[in-house]
C-alpha cells in the first residue's frame, strides 16, 4: 500500500499523481487531478489509452467524438455524478465555467468502442448497511459508474464511495487480486480520517490518493466530517474484476445476521 498528498502542491491544470514514465506502483494506471478555472480549456488525446474524466466540482463542458455534454456539480456530496468513459484516439475538449476539479484515470486498450457519459440518471447505488448491520456503523453509499457488466470493453473500473460521518466503509475487510486506487475528498478540507490496507494505517485528507495493491482493506471517516473518495480499478488479464470480494476469515461473522448481539445482547 501506498498513500501520498499533494493537496498542497495542486496547480491550474493536470496534477499527475501516478504516472507510468516514473512508477505506476502496481496500477497500470494513470492518475490525476485536474483543476480548472472560468475559461480554461484542456485537451486530451491519447493513440493507446482509455481514459475516464469524473467531475467531482465544478461546471465542465464536455466536447468529444462530435458530440458536446454540459455538467453541472456543486459537489461530490449532494449532487450526483458526470464521468466520461473514452477510447483510445478520442478527442476531448474540456471547457471550464466555474472553479472545477476532475479526476482521470487512464491505461493501454486496444479495444475500439462508442464513447460513453454516464450522467446523475444512469449512477448505479447501492445503500449499503442500511439495515442496521453493526449498529449502522457501515451504513454508505456505493456508486458504480462503470465495471465489466455495464462495460466490459473497458479495462478499468470507476465508482465513488459516500462514507458518512463517523462510519466505515470498504468494510468487514475484504481484498481482490486486482489493483485499486482511492482518491479522497471531504466535505470540509480539513476532514479526516483512516485507511487500512495491507497491514498498513494511514491518515486520509483531502486530495489524499491511496494505492491498494493487495491485502485487506477498509476505511474510516472522523465524526462531523462526510468523505467521497474516488475507487478505480485495473482489471488483470484473464481476471477482470466482477464486483470480486474476499472477506477476511477473522472477520467474516461479521455478515452473519445477529452480529450485533454481543454488543447489546438485549436491545
Amino acid at each position: 500500500m501506498t498513500y501520498f498528498n499533494k493537496n498542497k502542491e495542486l496547480k491550474r491544470g493536470y496534477n499527475a499523481y501516478i504516472d507510468e514514465s516514473t512508477n505506476y506502483m502496481g496500477t497500470l494506471m494513470n492518475v490525476g487531478l485536474l483543476v480548472m478555472e472560468d475559461g480554461d480549456t484542456y485537451t486530451y488525446e491519447s493513440a493507446d489509452r482509455e481514459v475516464a474524466i469524473l467531475l467531482f466540482e465544478g461546471k465542465v463542458t464536455y466536447e468529444y467524438a462530435g458530440k458536446t455534454v454540459e455538467a453541472d456539480r456543486p459537489n461530490c456530496f449532494h449532487h450526483e455524478a458526470y464521468c466520461l468513459l473514452a477510447p483510445k484516439g478520442t478527442k476531448i475538449t474540456l471547457t471550464a465555467h466555474s472553479h472545477s476539479e476532475l479526476y482521470m484515470q487512464d491505461t493501454l486498450n486496444e479495444k475500439d468502442y462508442e464513447p460513453v457519459m454516464y450522467t446523475p440518471e444512469t449512477v448505479q447505488t447501492q445503500h449499503a448497511g442500511s439495515k442496521g448491520e453493526l449498529m449502522g456503523a457501515m451504513e454508505r453509499e456505493i456508486k458504480t459508474f462503470f465495471d465489466y457488466d455495464n462495460a466490459p470493453f473497458s479495462n478499468m473500473v470507476l465508482g465513488e464511495v459516500l462514507n458518512r460521518p463517523g462510519k466505515w466503509s470498504s468494510y468487514p475487510p475484504h481484498h481482490h487480486p486486482q489493483p485499486e486506487v482511492y482518491f479522497y475528498r471531504f466535505d470540509y478540507p480539513h476532514g479526516f480520517g483512516a485507511g487500512f490496507a495491507n497491514g498498513d494505517v494511514y491518515k486520509t485528507e483531502q486530495n489524499g490518493c491511496a494505492v491498494i495493491n493487495h491485502g485487506f482493506h477498509s476505511q474510516v471517516v472522523a465524526p462531523g466530517y462526510a468523505m467521497c473518495y474516488a475507487w478505480g480499478i485495473r482489471h488483470l488479464e484473464g481476471d477482470p474484476w466482477l464486483k470480486t470480494r474476499i472477506d477476511d476469515k477473522e472477520h467474516e461473522w461479521l455478515w452473519k445476521p445477529d452480529a450485533n448481539d454481543h454488543i447489546y445482547p438485549n436491545h
